[in-house]
């Protein structure tokens, strides 16, 4: 259990560079860097850089993933980093083989070649994969992130009857609005400029709704967890990442009325690459905006009950 919740916690902090690439191009952009390599007139560019990124992270994704798992008292370790270096790129890979194939088939010019996928494994396996080792190996040499502040019992307390809003599915329904409130314009805007060939140039101000993303995540999952809490029902784990990672569940239904509302998609092939892709886009969108608040309740949880001091022996 500990093992999966810090494969998907590494998953969605390094596979984030991904899922928001244009908030890397508005932190450098917002810099001196006006008309380089992140320019929206070279869109190409953002996908390389995030590829570049992302592969580049490995090392401190390893890291990071090691000592969580390490602070869950988790030793399997190797386990722990194959999945935290194979799970996100895999299932992105496979998704988007997929795709590349119904290009293939309908012998679109916009099919990436065979050599190009062969490279993109290259960079997995020969540079992501082992720099994610190098980071776990180090990680695992350090304490873990933060020591427990008190001590829990080996037997399970019941928990009570809970109300209606502490229960697990409405908690995690209503955490994901407020999160997606916050963004819903600047994604219309960004699906505009990849399916209508719009420029975007708001870079400084998505940047400012991507900090404002992060905060609403944090705060909206950590009321609902302390709710959880008053309420005696301590599986904060993984309901704290489902929380906030509901937020990909409305992004999708938005993604599927733009379809509706606002393309003219022509033939079978079409509506299968757009649905594809924004899936992969809301896949990533998940892990991360779950990981940002799992993260938030972790801080939380550590800091109240090290403030309140409970002999839970």
């Amino acid at each position: 259990m500990a093992g999966s919740l810090c494969t998907v916690m590494r998953s969605g902090l390094h596979g984030g560079v991904c899922c928001w690439p244009y908030s890397t191009a508005a932190v450098v952009r917002s810099s001196s860097w006006h008309s380089s390599l992140l320019s929206p007139a070279k869109p190409g560019a953002l996908i390389t850089c995030s590829l570049v990124l992302y592969v580049c992270l490995g090392t401190p994704a390893g890291y990071v993933s090691a000592r969580l798992y390490k602070t869950f008292g988790g030793e399997k370790w190797l386990s722990n980093v194959i999945l935290t270096s194979s799970l996100c790129p895999g299932i992105v890979f496979t998704l988007f083989f997929i795709l590349n194939l119904v290009l293939w088939i309908e012998g679109s010019s916009a099919a990436i070649p065979f050599t190009t996928l062969l490279d993109l494994l290259a960079l997995w396996f020969g540079i992501s994969v082992p720099l994610t080792f190098i980071g776990a190996y180090f990680g695992f040499k350090k304490t873990p992130i933060e020591q427990h502040p008190v001590q829990t019992n080996q037997i399970h307390r019941q928990i009570p009857d809970q109300t209606i809003y502490t229960k697990p599915i409405p908690g995690i329904v209503m955490g994901g609005v407020l999160p997606f409130v916050c963004i819903f314009i600047q994604i219309y805007f960004i699906l505009n400029s990849i399916w209508s060939q719009q420029t975007y140039y708001m870079f400084g101000f998505l940047f400012l709704v991507f900090v404002i993303l992060i905060i609403t995540c944090s705060t909206a999952t950590i009321l609902l967890c302390y709710f959880h809490l008053c309420a005696e029902d301590y599986h904060w784990w993984w309901r704290s990442f489902l929380t906030s990672g509901f937020t990909s569940v409305y992004f999708f239904i938005y993604c599927i009325h733009y379809y509706v509302s606002k393309l003219e998609l022509v033939g079978l092939a079409s509506p299968i690459l757009y649905f594809g892709y924004m899936l992969i886009v809301v896949f990533l969108f998940f892990l991360l905006t779950g990981s940002i608040g799992f993260f938030a309740c972790f801080w939380f949880v550590s800091k109240i009950y090290s403030v309140v001091k409970v002999d839970l022996d």
